[in-house]
């Protein structure tokens, strides 16, 4: 029986070595002619370990890591093809624990299967919630969806089933499914995880759209700076409309659905819904004003499912296992699990799939170690570049929509970057509004205009210019940008800017000042 040993193909994996790492392997299986093979999987997101090597045995995956191209010499004299110890060896994968406690639900394959094996999707559960909603009406399937509690994961929370419903009931011949994979906030890398390691069940969730809401088109809007995201999910897109999952009878249901793979330019305002479809149809990505709302006039002036991967990436869990079983996890208004990504200066960085509901101060300290440098936590950033800062002192806070809200911040993408006491909270504050001016598509004032003169406003406080004037004038610009502005790139950049003033107010502080008072 064939060996398989498993390298990762996924970025965060090739980022350090990885494609050296296979490169070694298959070097080695032909100069000591092994019965083995080195099959290409996805990251399954311990990052620390990149780059993962695991081996198939009798017992299960043993796992080693992190490896590098060096190593692999030593590790089959040591045993590995037979799963052996070596200081490299983690024992079964599946024990780890900070694999272990995890939740894996929109992540059950990634890191598990061949990404672009059809057969092996199909092995691990695979298109069971696409065969199910093919058994059903549109409206039944967006009931289900609707009754799972499932929001959307791209940021804003929307229900997922209220967007669907709305498609499904918009009259006209032609719908479309559009996936918005231009992820672009800071410490965020699950849709890439998801299209690079398993690109199969987005395909299967976009297909389940189209049935649910009539649409027979979909396109997934990829961020150019994914190239080899983008290389999977073409390769992958092709063999599902080869075997017959994509085309004009889905599955031979005779009910149609296909779809398209399209790069963006790398602007990251292009990340908003509207901003997208104008890129998407050509055009100059910039934000349109709502009403009309994509659901009823979006991508060509259609009805138009505008979701995230994760969004997407769920559904066929929903479909598979029902409606009640997603609904079972979480808190609240939220349901289901949520793929928490850890970043910055942080021990244990990755990607951690877990119900809604675990503290902040749990998923730093106790899932993430705490900080990289081993000084204290001072700040960590949720939601992006736009996502507040929480102090230590607000880490009780659950991992929940309605409860960040409650303290001024925001999920987003659920990407968290950690932060030590020497991080300048009021040079985080400045790059803020600096990120906003760059990236601002220019089209209403609040965000073209506000973000430049905030820089300015923070280069005055940081020279000890006039400070308690000058942050008067920064909170009265963040007021007029969180109100005034057209989408939520003005709109959410005070909340990063009013936490770190709110927080961390000795930063804002001339350094004359603070020592007076010390």
């Amino acid at each position: 029986m064939t060996t398989r040993i498993f390298v990762p193909r996924d970025s965060a994996a090739l980022a350090v070595g990885a494609d050296k790492v296979a490169r070694a392997f298959e070097a080695e299986i032909v100069a000591r002619k092994l019965n083995a093979k080195v099959i290409r999987n996805g990251s399954r997101g311990l990052h620390w370990l990149e780059t993962l090597v695991e081996v198939e045995t009798p017992q299960g995956r043993i796992a080693y890591g992190p490896v590098k191209a060096g190593d692999v010499a030593g590790l089959l004299d040591a045993g590995l093809l037979e799963g052996r110890d070596h200081p490299l060896g983690h024992g079964l994968t599946e024990e780890i624990a900070w694999l272990k406690n995890q939740t894996r639900l929109t992540f059950a394959r990634c890191g598990i299967t061949d990404p672009l094996s059809l057969e092996d999707y199909k092995a691990h559960g695979g298109l069971v919630g696409l065969e199910r909603a093919l058994g059903m009406s549109g409206a039944d399937v967006v009931k289900h969806v609707t009754d799972s509690g499932l929001r959307g994961r791209g940021g804003a929370g929307f229900p997922t089933g209220i967007k669907w419903k709305t498609v499904h009931d918009a009259p006209g011949p032609q719908k479309y499914i559009v996936c918005n994979a231009d992820e672009g906030d800071s410490a965020t890398f699950a849709d890439r995880m998801i299209m690079e390691g398993d690109p199969f069940v987005l395909i299967e969730g976009m297909a389940i759209a189209g049935i649910a809401t009539g649409a027979t088109k979909g396109y997934v809007y990829l961020r150019s700076e994914y190239p080899n995201a983008i290389l999977i999910m073409n390769e992958a897109v092709e063999i599902a409309r080869t075997a017959g999952v994509l085309g004009t009878s889905v599955l031979g249901s005779g009910r149609a659905f296909d779809m398209e793979i399209r790069a963006g330019a790398g602007a990251y305002v292009c990340g908003e819904e509207t901003a997208l479809l104008n890129s998407l149809e050509g055009k100059r990505g910039i934000v349109r004003a709502k009403p009309p709302l994509p659901a009823l006039q979006g991508f060509l002036g259609k009805p138009t499912v505008v979701n995230n991967v994760i969004s997407l990436a769920s559904v066929p869990v929903i479909m598979e296992r029902g409606a009640e079983f997603y609904k079972n996890f979480g808190m609240g208004r939220s349901r289901g699990t949520i793929p928490i990504q850890i970043a910055g200066n942080v021990r244990y960085a990755g990607l951690y799939e877990v119900a809604f509901g675990l503290t902040l101060g749990e998923i730093i300290n106790d899932i993430g170690g705490g900080t990289f440098t081993g000084r204290p936590v001072k700040a960590a950033q949720v939601g992006g570049p736009l996502g507040a800062y929480f102090p230590v002192s607000l880490f009780d806070t659950p991992f929940d929509y309605e409860a960040f809200a409650a303290r001024d911040g925001l999920i987003g993408h659920a990407g968290i970057t950690v932060f030590d006491d020497t991080a300048d909270m009021l040079a985080q504050a400045r790059f803020a509004f600096e990120f906003c001016a760059v990236e601002s598509c220019g089209k209403c004032t609040p965000c073209r205009i506000g973000s430049t003169r905030g820089v300015e406003t923070m280069d005055k406080i940081a020279s000890g210019i006039e400070p308690e004037k000058n942050l008067a004038l920064a909170t009265d610009l963040c007021n007029t940008m969180k109100f005034g502005s057209l989408c939520a790139l003005g709109g959410f950049t005070p909340y990063p800017v009013m936490s770190a003033i709110t927080h961390f107010p000795d930063d804002f502080r001339p350094a004359a000042t603070l020592q007076a008072a010390e």
